[in-house]
């Protein structure tokens, strides 16, 4: 089951499969579909499994072992890789809250999100290797973007597992919170990325030329909230 809810501009989605560690199984992919679908508009997006043990624990294999042909691998993996797509793509700033472990396929979702926030007792690990198989959702590449090259190839061709702090060291996790204090920290996080200037951020990040950042900026700069925040920070500066 995947759980949608809406909070004051951030949209949670939560993958809910409990007697499977949160794997990805097709149903799941369908249901993750459609709530990233309906998520639009909103001005943050996380994405997170529900207990505190897995974040997603991969695919589903007890349902994915019906998959016995090239073909039926191919298209479970084009799927899924294009629904981990739709979140880096998705025009807000997009948090993966990684609530427990992200092994495999779920170190895949993670990576597709923008931000990484870990508590601090989970492990992460593109251990797809151990399965005598590699990532097909997309993560391979999006892990060498944010690690390197020859850091994403040591990692995922050794399967190595990474604790919270060591991950945060080499940039695949951003944040990493004491799981006393996880629930209200990414929460806070989620608040404080939903704002209209975040979204116009991430656009400019990906690469766009410098006329349409100047242009995104002049569009911010004549809004009322800007006017609003910049009245109050001169009032409190006389």
């Amino acid at each position: 089951m995947v759980d949608l809810e809406l909070d004051a501009g951030v949209a949670v989605i939560t993958i809910d499969r409990p007697h499977a560690r949160n794997a990805i199984a097709p149903a799941t992919m369908d249901e993750l579909e459609k709530a990233i679908t309906a998520a639009a508009g909103a001005h943050a997006l996380v994405i997170r499994g529900a207990g505190d043990k897995a974040f997603v624990s991969g695919g589903d294999l007890k349902e994915l072992s019906a998959l016995r042909t090239e073909e039926a691998a191919a298209a479970m993996a084009w799927r899924m890789r294009e629904i981990c797509d739709l979140l880096a793509e998705f025009p807000a700033p997009v948090l993966a809250v990684l609530n427990g472990h992200a092994f495999g396929g779920g170190a895949e979702v993670a990576v597709a999100a923008d931000i990484r926030v870990a508590a601090d007792d989970i492990k992460i690990g593109f251990n797809q290797v151990t399965l005598e198989i590699m990532p097909a959702w997309g993560g391979a590449e999006r892990l060498a973007e944010l690690v390197g090259r020859s850091r994403a190839l040591l990692l995922a061709g050794s399967g190595v597992t990474l604790d919270a702090f060591e991950a945060e060291r080499i940039g695949l996790v951003q944040k990493v919170l004491p799981r006393a204090d996880f629930e209200d920290g990414w929460r806070a996080l989620a608040r404080s990325l939903a704002n209209r200037p975040a979204g116009e951020i991430k656009r400019v990040l990906a690469g766009v030329p410098a006329q349409e950042a100047v242009t995104a900026f002049a569009r911010l700069w004549v809004q009322d909230a800007h006017w609003a925040a910049a009245d109050r920070v001169m009032k409190r500066s006389s």
